[in-house]
């Protein structure tokens, strides 16, 4: 599935008492990197969660391209994601988490897709050892390798920079250049700001669930 665009329409989201998102307006586009800031509590995993259809919102509405709303399996195939937690199994290896996503997503030729992720994200010979085992780094670069394997048209990173060294974080910067090369819709939160000033075609600033004037 590929799509130009995401746009977000009077977009709230209410948890009991708390309210995350009090109606966001943004468009995400093909070939560009939104950065999302903000301070703590200010609803931007909120956001990227709704993006990733792992969160229905209270009001409002999320479209994907010109066909308006779509959900389901066709659509989720479309989204690759890296969250705070890395969405991988505990007990199995790097590579035997691959190939489980890899048939979950039915990739073609998984094997050498697999080969090449191993060899873009430099997973050695710790990626052999259940991924319980992985240092915060280590599970951040699987976790990257997981969110990419599908070539997804719209990419969300959630501080993706967490636990990397300085090789990693250019690694990362790399990545998300090529993604962007690609054509996909990246949508990016840090606390970087050195990252964002390198990364963002466009910034998105919330404050307390709202966009604020920029």
């Amino acid at each position: 599935m590929v799509f130009d665009r995401v746009e977000v329409k009077g977009l709230v989201k209410v948890y009991g008492a708390t309210r995350a998102l009090g109606g966001v307006d943004a468009t995400f586009r093909a070939g560009q990197v939104t950065v999302i800031e903000g301070p703590n509590g200010s609803g931007k995993s909120t956001l990227l969660n709704i993006l990733a259809q792992l969160v229905r919102p209270s009001r409002g509405e999320v479209r994907y391209g010109d066909t308006g709303v779509r959900r389901g399996s066709e659509l989720r195939s479309a989204i690759g994601i890296l969250a705070h937690a890395a969405m991988t199994y505990p007990d199995l290896s790097a590579r035997e988490n691959l190939a489980l996503f890899a048939r979950l997503y039915e990739i073609e030729h998984a094997a050498k897709v697999i080969d090449g992720l191993v060899e873009r994200f430099e997973i050695g010979r710790w990626g052999e050892r259940p991924a319980r085992t992985y240092s915060r780094g280590q599970l951040q670069r699987l976790a990257l390798a997981r969110a990419l394997m599908h070539s997804p048209q719209l990419l969300l990173l959630d501080e993706p920079s967490t636990g990397l060294d300085v090789r990693g974080v250019e690694r990362l910067v790399v990545t998300v250049e090529a993604e962007r090369e690609r054509g996909a819709i990246v949508v990016l939160i840090t606390h970087d700001p050195e990252l964002a000033e390198r990364l963002a075609d466009s910034v998105l600033p919330l404050d307390r669930g709202k966009v604020a004037p920029s």
